[in-house]
């Protein structure tokens, strides 16, 4: 099994992502990570799914999700295809910040993007291997809270949405 991130272009309706997850629902497959956003066309929507499967399956996933009308197009990459990062967020107790944490914050190009009187909110952008890595060690000082956005990519090869909007 690898990763494989689809990307969707779809008019923006209502119910439109609701219809496109219920195909993994009904196939058993779990989604690893999901953003929507607007594209830079108006009404115009992207969609990036990022999931583990085999590539019989991707190919499947996004056959299915093409015969959704409001869908425009759909397509998969693997890893080594795209441009993506995740963005992560950790609170972390004010009493637990000394030279040690410090210095981790540091070295993994984490900033400190709040500071209140009780904690500190770091932001962290990178891979989700790396903003795994700087979560299981914040667990051994006292975290508070984490929240991580799901995937935004671009594929590296020269595509655009144009391409796809008549």
């Amino acid at each position: 099994m690898k990763r494989y991130t689809i990307f969707v272009i779809t008019e923006n309706f209502i119910g439109i992502l609701n219809r496109i997850t219920i195909i993994f629902t009904r196939r058993g497959i779990n989604i690893d990570a999901l953003t929507a956003s607007e594209s830079r066309l108006q009404g115009i929507h992207r969609i990036t799914i990022e999931v583990t499967v085999n590539e019989d399956t991707v190919i499947q996933l996004v056959n299915q999700i093409e015969k959704i009308i409001d869908v425009i197009k759909a397509f998969y990459h693997e890893d080594t295809a795209v441009v993506y990062q995740e963005l992560a967020l950790y609170k972390i107790p004010v009493s637990r910040l000394d030279s040690g944490l410090e210095k981790i914050i540091r070295e993994h190009n984490a900033k400190i993007i709040a500071a209140e009187p009780d904690f500190i909110v770091l932001e962290l952008t990178g891979h989700k291997e790396k903003t795994q890595e700087l979560l299981e060690i914040l667990k051994g000082y006292g975290l508070l809270e984490f929240a991580r956005s799901g995937r935004v990519a671009v594929a590296k090869r020269m595509l655009t949405i144009d391409s796809f909007v008549k």
